[in-house]
């Protein structure tokens, strides 16, 4: 169980996930996609069509069916997918995963998929709990080295302030809960709910004003004392209930490895799940499975996906790739975008283009804010010229070393080219290693 206790203050922290901006589409109620709004920017007509197919969703006119992205690499796939994602609902579950996942884990490739479909699909969950309630007034994540990997950060405790009106308590939580709130974006100003027992969280809306592109729900301080006893609503996945079941079969403990879950406690897991429903104790949330780079699949995992889809507890499919025509993985059989036309019959496509350099500009402000980087106009426009000649990718990824040297001040435009000289991108990269080979030959 997560621990949580109360103890006495503390202030902020960062979050730096590559799409951690993404609130929505961006469209407006007619469904036009506004130029940048929702922490969208550009790909005008690739969000429309995403707006076209959540209202499909919304009206179940998607099922058996799916969303295949196509488009060069860093033309915003993921964050078109995770905008869909968003405009179904704040705790609808996003899964995303690469093809080739499948082929580096302990289970087989089909088993790899179920969990992945099965993670993808929440059970919405109301009862009665006690629970820590009100705005954030200050929050501190504590880090520390990955036990298995010293060169990366994770969070290992967080101290964080609930305000009410009334009450005010500042409390300790272990890593889980830390995860919790980097993964759902809290910052000061949110209004948040921590079920005191399991440590689930869920965000209620922010106190501040909205501004610029990250629009929160508004709502008001709560009153009342922090810590009390009220009606909880928070969202578990299947596969959140299939592990909790296997573990309470002593017979599976005993004589299993473990690796794989059996079809009879999935069942008796959906048969639980259909019996809350028709009770009123649940209701079920279908998320988003994000499969990149589905190329990669191969002949037996597209199979499985095409029966998976047309099933009663099945998840939205999304899918991206970008390539062309090419081969399809375990035959001889070049298709389209490396997959089996009767694959692609189920799926509306979605085309993204490369993004412009004005597009490119406003996404560097996105991140440059998002990593709390300071950074001068003339810095972002030649970011912006970088991105347009070489990649997005690439103009972002420049702003942390710029940060850097810019010892965690302003960042100018001398300190970007300076990070240019150190760091090369694909182009210059390729040049020098063929101009090293042509000296060798």
């Amino acid at each position: 169980m997560p621990v949580i206790e109360e103890v006495t203050a503390q202030r902020s922290f960062e979050r730096v996930g590559m799409h951690s901006h993404i609130k929505g589409l961006g469209l407006d109620e007619n469904g036009k996609a506004r130029f940048m709004a929702d922490g969208m920017v550009g790909q005008v007509k690739a969000r429309e069509a995403a707006g076209i197919a959540v209202e499909l969703i919304k009206r179940g006119k998607l099922a058996g069916k799916g969303i295949l992205l196509v488009g060069p690499t860093g033309s915003g796939k993921t964050a078109i997918a995770m905008g869909i994602a968003r405009e179904l609902g704040e705790d609808v579950p996003f899964v995303q995963i690469a093809g080739s996942e499948i082929y580096s884990t302990e289970v087989k490739k089909t088993e790899f998929l179920k969990e992945a479909l099965r993670r993808a699909i929440g059970v919405r969950i109301s009862e009665e709990r006690k629970v820590y309630e009100g705005e954030v007034k200050e929050i501190k994540i504590n880090r520390t080295r990955h036990p298995f990997n010293p060169y990366v950060e994770i969070p290992e405790s967080v101290i964080i302030t609930l305000r009410t009106k009334d009450d005010e308590k500042t409390i300790r939580a272990g890593r889980e809960i830390a995860y919790q709130l980097m993964e759902l974006g809290v910052e000061e100003g949110d209004v948040i709910q921590i079920d005191a027992e399991t440590g689930r969280i869920s965000k209620i809306g922010t106190t501040k004003e909205e501004e610029g592109l990250f629009f929160k729900r508004k709502v008001n301080l709560p009153s009342g004392p922090v810590l009390k006893v009220k009606e909880f609503t928070y969202t578990v996945t299947l596969h959140d209930l299939d592990v909790a079941n296997a573990r309470g079969n002593i017979f599976g403990l005993l004589f299993s490895t473990g690796a794989e879950i059996s079809d009879e406690v999935r069942q008796r897991v959906d048969e639980t799940v259909k019996k809350w429903i028709e009770e009123g104790r649940a209701t079920l949330v279908p998320g988003v499975l994000f499969i990149d780079e589905v190329h990669m699949l191969d002949i037996e995992a597209f199979s499985f996906l095409a029966r998976a889809m047309e099933s009663e507890l099945a998840p939205i499919l999304i899918l991206a790739t970008n390539r062309g025509k090419t081969r399809i993985r375990g035959t001889d059989i070049e298709a389209p975008h490396g997959m089996p036309i009767d694959m692609l019959d189920r799926l509306l496509i979605i085309n993204t283009e490369p993004y412009k350099k004005e597009e490119i500009r406003e996404i560097v402000k996105i991140r440059a804010r998002e990593e709390k980087i300071e950074i001068s106009e003339e810095a972002v426009e030649y970011l912006a010229e970088l991105g347009e000649k070489t990649s997005l990718r690439y103009a972002v990824q420049l702003l942390a070393p710029a940060s850097v040297i810019a010892k965690g001040g302003r960042v100018e435009r001398e300190h970007v080219e300076k990070a240019k000289e150190y760091f090369a991108d694909l182009r210059r990269s390729m040049e020098f290693v063929e101009k090293l080979e042509g000296m060798l030959s």
